[in-house]
């Protein structure tokens, strides 16, 4: 049994000095899309507020700050997110906006 026992424990050394050390690769964070909501004509101010709101979580007072300072600068970004994130509240603030009969237009953009 001892001599079982020792041949085992060398096994297991020698097992465990062949594995291979993984080198490290160094990534990178992904890369992050600022999204920018812009002023037209027709969309009222108060759906402006309900899509800041609503598709991007932000307080009743941070939408309407960002509502007039898209107001008067013509553009605001609104938000950083993955890429991902950024496509779908686009895609959903977008979607709303024409089902209310809105031109209301926002892209996305990699972050600088």
């Amino acid at each position: 049994m001892w001599l079982f026992l020792c041949t085992f424990v060398a096994s297991m050394a020698k097992e465990q000095s062949s594995v291979k050390e993984r080198q490290r690769v160094d990534l990178d964070e992904p890369r992050r899309y600022k999204v920018t909501i812009y002023n037209d004509d027709f969309t009222t101010m108060e759906f402006v507020v309900k899509i800041l709101r609503v598709v991007f979580f932000k307080s009743q007072a941070d939408a309407e700050a960002l509502m007039l300072m898209v107001h008067h600068s013509d553009k605001a970004v609104v938000g950083i997110y993955s890429y991902d994130i950024a496509v779908s509240k686009v895609n959903k603030a977008t979607q709303m906006a024409r089902d209310e009969g809105f031109p209301l237009r926002l892209t996305y953009e990699p972050e600088e």
